[in-house]
C-alpha cells in the first residue's frame, strides 16, 4: 500500500512537470513585447547607417578629397583684385625697410593680378599624385572601418543569440531540477528517499539557478554591446533572431585563398596607396632643387593721382619669372630624406600587415573547419545524454537508482545542450571571421 501511494505521487509530479514545461515553452516562444527583434543582416545594415566610427571615416575621406583639390589649385591661374588708397606727404621718401619704390605719393587705384605656373619640372604634378593616393588610402581605410564594425556587430549579435539560447536552456534546467526537488521531497516524506537525496537535489537546483543568472548577465551585456554598435540608447532591448543560414562546409585553405585576401583586404590596399603616396611625396620634396617658372600680369586704373607724376590713368604689365633656390640652409635635403624614411617605414608596415593577413586567414580557416566538425560531435553528444537522462529519471522514479546517478545525467544533458548551442553559433561566427580575414565581409 505504501509503495502504491509513492508511485501515485511520482506520477502526479511527472504530470505536473510536463504541464510546467509546456508553459515554459510558451513563455520562451513569446518574448517580451518591448524587445526589438532583429536579424544579423538588419543589425549590420543599422550599424553601417548609424555607427559614428563609420560616419567619421567617410567624413575623413571627403576631407581628403578637398586636400586633392587644394593641391590641384596650384596648377590653375590665380586671379586677385586690389583697391588701394594712400595719403602721403608727396615727394617724401622711404628711408628703410623693404626694396620698394622709395617715393611716396597720395593716390587711389584699383586693379587686378594674374599669375600662372608654367612649370616646376614635375613637383606640383607629384604633389597632386600624392594627394590623390592619400585620398584613395582614406577611402580604403573607411571601407576597412566598415568591415571592422561589421565584424564587431556579428560578434555581438551571435553572442546575444548564444546567450538567449543558453538562457532558455538554463530556465528549462531550473524547472526540471525544481521538479526533481519536489519529487524528492515527496519521496523523502514517504520514507522512500533519504535526506541525502534531498540535499543533492537542492544543490543541483542552486547550480541551475547560478547558470540562469550567468546566462541573464551574458544576454544583458550582449544587448548593451549591440546597442552601442548600432548607436542606439543603452537601455534598448534587442532580441536576436537567427537567419535561415545553412550549415555548409567552409572553403579549404589554399594558396588562392591567401592571394584573394591580399587582393581584397581594404586595410592592406590603404597601406599600399600610402606607400605609393610616400614615393610621390619624396620625389616632390627632392624636386624643390629645380627651378620654378611662372607668368604674371597686372593692370588697373588710378583715378586719383598727383599731376605730372602718373603719365596715364591706367597701368598694365606682364612678365615671366624664374625662381631657383641656391641655398636653403639644408632644408630641402632634410625634407627629402624625411620623406624617404617615412616611405621605408610604411613599406615595412605594409609587409608586416601582409604577413598578419596570411596568418589571420590560416587561423580563421582552421577555426571554421574545427567549428564545423564540432557541430556533428555535439549533436551526437546531445542525443546520447538526452537518452541517458530519460533512463536515469525513470530509474530514479522507480527507486532503482540514487539521486547521484540522476544528478550526473542532468549535468551531462545540460552540458551537451550548451555545447550544441555554442558549436552552432561559434561556426556561424567563424565563417564571418573568415570572410573578414579574406576582405569579403559585407551584409
Amino acid at each position: 500500500m505504501r509503495f502504491q501511494i509513492a508511485l501515485w505521487t511520482v506520477l502526479a509530479f511527472a504530470i505536473s512537470a510536463n504541464a510546467q514545461n509546456s508553459e515554459l515553452s510558451q513563455s520562451v516562444a513569446s518574448p517580451d513585447a518591448t524587445e526589438i527583434r532583429i536579424t544579423r543582416i538588419e543589425a549590420e545594415q543599422r550599424a553601417l547607417k548609424s555607427n559614428p566610427r563609420i560616419t567619421a571615416a567617410h567624413l575623413l575621406a571627403l576631407a581628403a578629397r578637398q586636400v586633392t583639390r587644394q593641391t590641384q589649385s596650384a596648377q590653375l591661374p590665380q586671379i586677385g583684385a586690389n583697391l588701394t588708397a594712400v595719403k602721403a606727404e608727396d615727394d617724401s621718401r622711404i628711408g628703410a625697410g623693404a626694396l620698394n619704390p622709395s617715393v611716396l605719393y597720395t593716390h587711389a587705384g584699383a586693379g587686378g593680378t594674374l599669375t600662372q605656373l608654367i612649370t616646376d619640372f614635375g613637383r606640383t604634378h607629384n604633389l597632386v599624385a600624392n594627394a590623390k593616393l592619400l585620398e584613395k588610402a582614406q577611402q580604403q581605410s573607411a571601407l576597412a572601418t566598415e568591415q571592422d564594425i561589421l565584424l564587431a556587430t556579428d560578434n555581438a549579435f551571435y553572442r546575444l543569440l548564444d546567450a538567449q539560447s543558453l538562457l532558455d536552456i538554463a530556465k528549462a534546467t531550473v524547472q526540471a531540477r525544481n521538479d526533481v526537488l519536489s519529487l524528492t521531497q515527496a519521496l523523502t516524506k514517504s520514507a522512500l528517499k533519504s535526506q541525502l537525496d534531498l540535499n543533492v537535489a537542492a544543490a543541483d537546483l542552486s547550480q541551475a539557478q547560478l547558470l540562469q543568472l550567468d546566462a541573464e548577465n551574458s544576454a544583458a551585456s550582449a544587448r548593451a554591446e549591440l546597442a552601442a554598435l548600432l548607436a542606439a540608447p543603452s537601455d534598448t532591448s534587442y532580441r536576436a533572431i537567427e537567419d535561415a543560414e545553412t550549415i555548409s562546409l567552409p572553403p579549404p585553405l589554399t594558396q588562392a585563398l591567401l592571394e584573394e585576401a591580399h587582393a581584397e583586404r581594404p586595410d592592406l590596399a590603404a597601406l599600399e596607396s600610402q606607400v605609393q603616396a610616400d614615393q610621390k611625396f619624396a620625389k616632390a620634396q627632392q624636386e624643390q632643387h629645380l627651378p620654378t617658372i611662372s607668368a604674371g600680369a597686372l593692370g588697373g586704373v588710378t583715378p586719383v593721382r598727383p599731376d605730372g607724376v602718373f603719365a596715364e590713368n591706367w597701368y598694365a604689365a606682364a612678365g615671366v619669372n624664374l625662381s631657383l633656390p641656391i641655398f636653403t640652409g639644408f632644408r630641402i635635403s632634410a625634407e627629402a630624406k624625411e620623406a624617404r624614411l617615412r616611405e621605408q617605414a610604411d613599406e615595412k608596415r605594409r609587409d608586416d600587415l601582409g604577413n598578419s593577413i596570411a596568418r589571420d586567414v590560416r587561423v580563421a580557416s582552421l577555426a571554421a573547419q574545427t567549428a564545423y566538425q564540432r557541430i556533428g560531435v555535439t549533436e551526437n553528444f546531445h542525443k546520447e545524454t538526452a537518452q541517458a537522462l530519460d533512463l536515469a529519471r525513470t530509474r530514479y522514479k522507480l527507486g532503482l537508482s540514487s539521486i547521484v546517478e540522476l544528478s550526473q545525467a542532468q549535468l551531462q544533458s545540460t552540458q551537451a545542450s550548451v555545447e550544441a548551442v555554442n558549436a552552432r553559433f561559434d561556426y556561424l561566427l567563424a565563417l564571418r571571421s573568415l570572410a573578414y580575414a579574406r576582405g569579403l565581409l559585407a551584409p
